[in-house]
């Protein structure tokens, strides 16, 4: 793929990328370390940056949803009617969409036949338009911006310029990314309430593995904690790190290794996360997603899980490792943790299926009781 140069890198258009609510944080420093970004501004669910180069890289982040290069944006959108006069001009006085296509061209394979294009309109929040009113105005804005060769169509397209509308605030764009960004090409193989991929990576990125460690996902599901931990290690060139995982559903069993065949190596079987065959403090991270209460035969069930999948734990996990899970339960989850010396060093409040639900990352102390600091 073409990269893309222009003469001072202020010259290079703004980009955006959409990522899970409650992720922000963990995207941003994903796209300043990996990317040497800039952050220009950071709201629910949407960050814009600068990058020094925009190229494929752009395209390897692992925890935003969907990446693009951005035309115009605003956080004073009213919600009343006089919004949609104002998308409208916004997308028509922009001057740089010839160039939003040039990159984007550049980026995308070459295509046979007549290109093709798709606007999409995204809206949340009580305005007096519905979303169908805000995708009419961008249209209107965008004529004669579209070369003409393109025609427009439902779905599939070539191009993808978006409008996303949350509340006050409004953004649009040209899309770089595809359905495999937020998907993954690796996920053949689903179980309910499947763990979102960009959520698994920004797991994997909070428990910050190294060259030599063990990381262990006792509940792996259909195995995306371990395909994302793989798949990081091979990206920045982490050195060997061992991706160990179980499960007690065969079913899930089944889909993980379907899943992470094309990814990479691990170790993972049949087990209870209860009474796991692992030696005691021989793990160096656990990054877990247990059931939420909602997924098990009663509700009053995931006190006892909790409290038994901790106690095991804090057995094979190493002094000075670190655990980091996502539940909705936070609260059972602590008094879980309470008996440990484990010691909490951030949590971040999400949506899992539209459910709220808590990020935390713990660390426990070395016998000393002084915690190791993140390498």
């Amino acid at each position: 793929m073409a990269r893309h140069h222009d003469r001072a890198p202020q010259e290079l258009p703004a980009c955006y990328a959409l990522v899970h609510p409650g992720l922000e944080t963990v995207a941003a420093d994903e796209i300043v370390r990996d990317l040497g970004g800039e952050i220009k501004k950071t709201s629910r669910g949407v960050i814009v940056f600068r990058v020094p180069v925009i190229d494929e890289d752009l395209l390897k982040l692992r925890t935003v949803e969907d990446v693009f290069l951005l035309a115009w944006g605003t956080d004073a959108l009213t919600y009343r009617a006089a919004d949609l006069k104002q998308i409208r001009a916004w997308t028509a006085q922009y001057k740089r969409w010839p160039q939003l296509f040039e990159i984007h061209r550049a980026m995308r394979p070459k295509i046979k036949g007549k290109p093709t294009y798709h606007l999409v309109a995204q809206m949340q929040g009580k305005h007096v338009y519905m979303r169908a009113d805000a995708g009419k105005a961008i249209s209107r804005g965008l004529d004669e911006k579209i070369p003409p060769t393109f025609e427009r169509v439902d779905e599939d397209a070539y191009l993808e310029i978006w409008l996303t509308i949350r509340g006050s605030m409004g953004i649009c764009g040209v899309r770089l990314s595809d359905r495999s960004m937020r998907h993954r090409t690796y996920k053949s193989e689903h179980m309910p309430a499947s763990l979102r991929p960009t959520l698994a990576a920004a797991m994997v990125r909070l428990a910050d593995a190294h060259h030599g460690q063990i990381v262990l996902d006792p509940m792996c599901g259909a195995g995306t904690i371990l395909a994302e931990q793989i798949a990081m290690s091979k990206a920045k060139r982490t050195g060997f790190i061992s991706v160990w995982g179980g499960d007690i559903e065969q079913e899930a069993i089944r889909a993980a290794y379907a899943n992470l065949q094309s990814v990479g190596p691990t170790n993972f079987t049949r087990w209870d996360a209860t009474r796991l065959p692992i030696a005691s403090e021989s793990i160096d991270r656990i990054v877990s997603n247990p059931p939420f209460g909602r997924q098990l035969s009663t509700p009053e069930a995931i006190v006892p899980l909790y409290r038994e999948m901790i106690r095991e734990a804090d057995r094979v996990l190493k002094p000075g490792g670190k655990a980091v899970y996502l539940v909705s339960e936070m609260e059972v989850l602590r008094d879980a943790i309470h008996p440990t010396t484990w010691q909490a060093t951030r949590q971040m409040k999400v949506q899992v299926l539209g459910q709220p639900a808590m990020l935390g990352v713990w660390q426990k102390p070395l016998a000393s009781g002084t915690v190791i600091e993140s390498e």
